[in-house]
């Protein structure tokens, strides 16, 4: 894991967020880096490679196809996880609320 995936998953292990979050899940062909099964939620953790054009293409396919199958996306920089964890968590909740409801 890169240093922001690691901080994230501090924040979401052990039901830390009232729903249990998996690290590196498969799902169809893609491993994704956490995963809510309750909320079909998927998080992403983008290091610096995902601003390449090629990466940015195979990014959306992955997401598309996700989506398509029911997934919510929620994509985040390395840096907001590594620099901005709390912000990236609270996010995280309202998103979770949101679905909740």
């Amino acid at each position: 894991m890169t240093e922001g995936e690691t901080a994230l998953w501090n924040a979401l292990s052990d039901n830390a967020l009232g729903v249990r979050f998996i690290r590196q899940y498969i799902i169809g062909d893609y491993i994704v880096d956490f995963y809510c099964r309750k909320n079909k939620l998927v998080i992403e953790v983008d290091g610096g490679y995902h601003s390449e054009p090629h990466q940015q293409e195979d990014d959306k396919i992955r997401q598309d196809w996700l989506t398509k199958m029911g997934y919510r996306v929620f994509r985040i920089t390395n840096k907001e996880a590594l620099f901005d964890t709390e912000k990236t968590v609270n996010k995280i909740i309202e998103l979770i609320n949101n679905m909740t409801r």
